[in-house]
């Protein structure tokens, strides 16, 4: 079982559109209203686990304020309104939709932007920090944003959604916080890294194929009469994804070392989905929220492939790295 778990998270761009497919061909052949009731837990189980090995103390270490800087200035300045223009000309009478290829843009980073540069070889500590910067700020900032830009053309409960932010985001946090320090004390740093540390994130996977599973379920009926529909959504996400690559790797090559411009390509451009859906899920319901939820899960399936493809082409594009060359 834990092999296929495993399998599962590595294999995202399969795993999730085959459970998009699953939850598609089980609501359609049957009344997948009772699903409603899984939201929360696996909210809950997509959240909780990627917090506990969130290292909150790298916020603190200084070095690389420009870095940070020029990081946050794109994430929040840059690619929402470039993300919001998209929408209002592929989705302009389409508001929901247009409020989940926003909420996309607006929640910055998650545990894959450390992944992708681990695998990249660029600058982990660097990565780590833009992942806790960008969880907290986008967490903050996407109300204000979405209310901004969206509230006249779809009423976003803004108490609501920072209530359910404290409880998808901060109190995971929390609990993640304490788990961990539970579980050192418990078997010893040393094991912890070891042994434990790499599980969790295969446990928010669960939640996060769970979510997308009940969300097309409960969207299923609409989306069979018109399957186009989906299809439709790749060529926006395809742009937003495109142009946030290439302004990336610019900025990156003109300003930092090869690490550094890693760390900031992958720190601007992973979205952090799994809080996109659980927004969209618990604050709009089951209803709404579905519609939501579609554009964001297949913003998985384009992330992850090409996540992939950009640290093929990493040694390309910013050169070898100095012990891979002295290696060869």
């Amino acid at each position: 079982m834990w092999k296929i778990l495993s399998a599962l998270k590595k294999n995202l761009v399969w795993s999730v559109p085959a459970f998009m497919i699953a939850g598609i061909i089980f609501g359609a052949l049957a009344d997948a209203s009772f699903l409603k009731a899984a939201i929360v837990p696996l909210t809950f189980l997509m959240v909780y686990p990627m917090m506990i090995n969130l290292q909150i103390a790298k916020v603190f270490a200084g070095g690389d304020f420009k870095l940070q800087a020029i990081t946050q200035i794109i994430n929040f300045a840059v690619v929402p309104f470039f993300a919001f223009g998209i929408g209002k000309l592929f989705f302009n009478d389409r508001p929901l939709v247009l409020l989940g290829l926003l909420l996309t843009s607006l929640l910055p980073t998650s545990g894959m932007t450390i992944s992708w540069t681990g695998f990249a070889r660029g600058n982990l500590n660097a990565a780590i920090k833009m992942t806790v910067i960008g969880l907290i700020a986008g967490s903050l900032a996407a109300p204000l944003y979405a209310k901004w830009l969206m509230g006249t053309a779809v009423e976003i409960p803004l108490v609501d959604v920072f209530k359910q932010i404290v409880m998808i985001v901060f109190l995971p946090m929390l609990l993640g916080f304490v788990t961990k320090k539970i579980l050192i004390a418990t078997v010893g740093e040393s094991k912890y890294n070891r042994n434990l540390k790499q599980k969790f994130p295969v446990f928010s996977t669960i939640g996060v194929l769970g979510i997308v599973f009940v969300a097309m379920a409960l969207k299923a009926k609409s989306i069979v009469s018109n399957p186009l529909e989906v299809l439709s959504f790749f060529v926006p996400l395809l742009i937003i994804y495109g142009f946030n690559f290439v302004l990336s790797t610019i900025i990156g090559k003109a300003l930092f070392n090869r690490g550094d411009a890693i760390a900031l390509v992958y720190g601007t451009v992973m979205r952090n989905l799994s809080i996109a859906l659980a927004i969209a899920i618990t604050v709009f319901g089951s209803e709404q929220g579905s519609e939501i939820a579609l554009i964001i899960a297949m913003g998985y399936i384009i992330q992850v492939q090409s996540a992939a493809w950009y640290v093929k082409l990493t040694d390309r594009i910013f050169g070898i790295p100095a012990i891979k060359a002295q290696l060869e």
